[in-house]
């Protein structure tokens, strides 16, 4: 019966551990931050509505810098999402490298106990031949 591994703290494994809990916690506070972006977009979005349906009303030239503004409200919003989505693509590429690593990790140890059990076998073969 194998007993369940315990982690200790200042380990390895506990800072593994530490480092993805970071991880996701830093990922949770970048979609929240994403999310309230997305919710302060919207909000300028209808600002803007609002801007054209005045505009609407008023003089070319109101609506000729009303649609500038929109552009540059565009712009500025199309800048932001793509730098989102670039920081979630690297989040995302650094949680598969740390998912990996700790998998390298593990096999090493299984490997490392594997090879610790073949070693104990052969002195003691060497052991047993030794005394007869």
């Amino acid at each position: 019966m194998e007993r369940p591994h315990q982690v200790e703290v200042g380990s390895l494994e506990a800072s593994l551990i530490q480092m993805i809990n970071d991880h996701n916690h830093a990922s949770i506070e970048l979609r929240e931050h994403t999310e309230k972006a997305k919710k302060e977009a919207i909000r300028t979005a209808m600002r803007v509505s609002d801007l054209l349906v005045n505009a609407v009303n008023g003089g070319v030239q109101e609506i000729f810098i009303n649609e500038k503004r929109i552009e540059m409200e565009i712009r500025a919003l199309s800048a932001t999402i793509i730098r989102f989505s670039k920081q979630t693509e690297q989040w995302l590429a650094a949680s598969h490298a740390i998912n990996n690593a700790v998998k390298e990790i593990g096999d090493f140890e299984n490997w490392m106990k594997t090879m610790e059990l073949d070693c104990k076998s052969i002195t003691a073969a060497i052991c047993n031949i030794h005394q007869t």
